[in-house]
């Protein structure tokens, strides 16, 4: 009989033998798991909306992106014609070979990239460093080579079932119609650079585009360049295009008309000939330049293959450096500045138009001997017959008497020791204009009578560019302005392109006269033609060295018709082992031939032949110019 009866008749509530005692929070299970749902509900429709709202946009145009492509359209390049309208920088259309970037990334690529290495004779490695230099997912078909012949097309056609993915275009492609008689002037357009896509992305440049690399060319490439259009394409999931819906025409880009007259420039070129050196023409009265001549010179036209030859590398990186401009590189002036010498005497109120000085065949300065070039003097001489029998000693007096400071004050308002404002600035040189600091910083020694005196005939270490030469003879021409040589023609006044060097009257008057008696009577008289106006001019004959040969520079500045100029050439020839006047005065005859019979015909006779002969001879039997 149990003690507790109670206790053995109530239910036993145990599970599994243990007693279930959970109770508090079983009423609250049904509401968590109701709000965890409503979360979760709530913030996949967040998602959603923040998907297909906030960045809809966006994932459209991905999915847009792998649908619709892009087929670029290059623009023309714009033309280049000379001042009297004729064509100087066109564009042909060779056809070229096109891919889409993917398309090396596709199990076809093996036997599709042989056979267009086999065919355009491009390695394959180069051809899938360009496609992946664009990235698989670009919209934009990339050039993998150029100008195609008759061979490579027939090629290209006939395995056209392996090359599904390849694709046939022409392309605006550069074309120079004269060649080697503008390079220096129109310079030359080139693929760009690594370096230079990475600078120019920015500005709307993509891979395989071309640009200007020098010349008019780069000077002008913002206006000459254009803008890009193309094709929007639909495609399938292979890449295949399916139909075009939208197209945006390309912009060509604007014509130029320079100021460079091309028969002058033919005839230049053909003056200068095999020499090195340069010619460079100009309107005296407002800087424009109507011809500029560097040899040696190049084809700018192998620019615009996909590929330079050996042969195409030989002619362009030679010894001579052809690619260099020598119209805008420096070299000593020589007697041309004793032009700056004269103005620089005569405004410094040191010497008056009616001085007289005895030459000499030497004079002492400093304990140096400075000779004349003939030896032995000229006689007592005036400023203009200084200048007509170009005499040292003459302006060695000048020099040591007006000193360097002076000097050195108009060498600069020439124009001398910087650029000249010339489209060219990257190629132009300024030049040097040594001074006191130059040189404590170059030798660490001051200046001294010895320096103004080499100074005064235009040597020492004074540089000078053949287009800083022909703007300080323009200053006596023009009756005393310093003009901005350019390229670009225009209706401007010619006070727009110059400035007054503010110089007396008298100054003017004694250079022209100075200059005028060089032909008629000095140093210069192969000039002296009935086949031309009555011409002024300067010779100048620098001292020079190639290796351990001395080989002086000749130089020559002239302009014409004397009293009303119309045109002024300075002519240069590096290393000619002559004198201006026997080298570089025949050239610049040659050119003021052809531009004063054609612009006034039958107004200048041709001499006889023998008296021409007889004319150079004499001219060449002078050692200065």
């Amino acid at each position: 009989m149990s003690l507790f009866p109670s206790i053995g008749s109530k239910k036993d509530t145990r599970i599994g033998g243990k007693q279930n005692t959970r109770t508090v929070g079983q009423s609250f299970q049904p509401i968590f798991l109701i709000i965890f749902t409503l979360s979760m509900v709530t913030g996949i429709s967040v998602r959603l909306a923040y998907l297909q709202i906030t960045e809809g946009e966006n994932h459209r145009k991905r999915a847009e992106s792998n649908r619709i492509r892009m087929i670029p359209k290059q623009p023309e390049r714009g033309n280049i014609f000379d001042r009297n309208g004729k064509l100087l920088a066109s564009t042909r259309y060779p056809r070229s070979v096109y891919l889409w970037p993917m398309a090396h990334t596709k199990p076809a690529w093996s036997v599709v990239g042989a056979r267009l290495s086999q065919i355009l004779d491009v390695p394959q490695e180069e051809i899938e460093k360009k496609l992946e230099e664009a990235g698989a997912n670009s919209s934009s078909l990339i050039r993998i080579a150029r100008d195609l012949n008759e061979a490579q097309i027939t090629a290209l056609k006939e395995y056209q079932s392996e090359l599904k993915d390849v694709e046939i275009s022409t392309e605006a492609v550069r074309y120079y119609p004269h060649g080697k008689e503008l390079a220096h002037v129109l310079g030359y357009t080139r693929e760009l650079t690594a370096e230079q896509l990475k600078e120019k992305k920015q500005e709307g440049y993509r891979l395989g585009d071309v640009i200007g690399q020098m010349g008019v060319e780069k000077a002008y490439e913002k206006s000459l360049r254009g803008e890009w259009g193309g094709q929007q394409v639909e495609v399938d999931g292979a890449g295949r295009p399916l139909r075009v819906l939208g197209e945006k025409q390309a912009k060509a880009g604007n014509d130029l008309h320079l100021t460079i007259d091309l028969d002058m420039q033919k005839t230049a070129e053909k003056a200068l000939g095999d020499r090195n050196g340069a010619i460079v023409a100009l309107d005296p009265k407002n800087g424009a330049v109507l011809a500029m001549v560097s040899h040696p010179t190049f084809d700018p036209n192998i620019f615009s293959k996909q590929k330079l030859t050996q042969k195409d590398w030989e002619t362009v990186q030679g010894a001579d450096h052809p690619l260099v401009n020598r119209a805008l590189s420096a070299f000593p002036p020589a007697s041309t500045f004793k032009i700056v010498t004269t103005t620089a005497g005569l405004e410094s109120g040191k010497f008056s138009p009616s001085t007289v000085l005895q030459t000499y065949g030497s004079l002492n300065f400093g304990g140096t001997r400075f000779g004349e070039w003939n030896h032995a003097g000229f006689g007592p001489l005036g400023f203009v017959g200084a200048l007509q029998w170009s005499s040292d000693t003459f302006f060695y007096q000048i020099g040591r008497k007006v000193g360097g400071p002076t000097l050195i004050e108009w060498t600069r308002k020439y124009g001398f020791g910087k650029k000249t404002g010339f489209e060219f600035a990257n190629e132009e040189a300024k030049g040097l204009v040594p001074d006191e600091a130059w040189k404590q910083k170059a030798w660490k020694i001051p200046w001294t009578v010895g320096d103004s005196i080499n100074m005064s005939i235009g040597q020492g270490a004074l540089q000078t560019t053949p287009l800083q030469v022909a703007i300080m003879f323009a200053v006596p021409a023009n009756g005393g302005y310093r003009v901005q040589p350019h390229l670009l023609k225009d209706n401007e006044e010619a006070k727009s392109w110059r400035e007054s060097l503010n110089m007396k009257p008298t100054t003017i008057s004694i250079l022209r006269q100075g200059l005028r008696k060089v032909v008629a009577e000095g140093t210069g008289k192969a000039l002296k033609q009935p086949t031309v106006p009555p011409v002024a001019g300067k010779s100048g004959t620098a001292e020079a060295w190639k290796g351990r040969v001395k080989q002086n520079h000749a130089w020559f500045g002239a302009y014409a018709p004397a009293e009303q100029p119309e045109v002024l050439i300075v002519a240069f020839a590096e290393h000619s082992g002559g004198g201006g006047g026997s080298i570089a005065a025949p050239m610049i005859l040659q050119i003021m031939e052809e531009y004063f019979q054609r612009k006034y015909p039958g107004k200048y006779q041709k001499p006889a032949l023998d008296e021409l002969k007889q004319n150079t001879q004499n001219s060449g039997n002078r050692r200065r110019n």
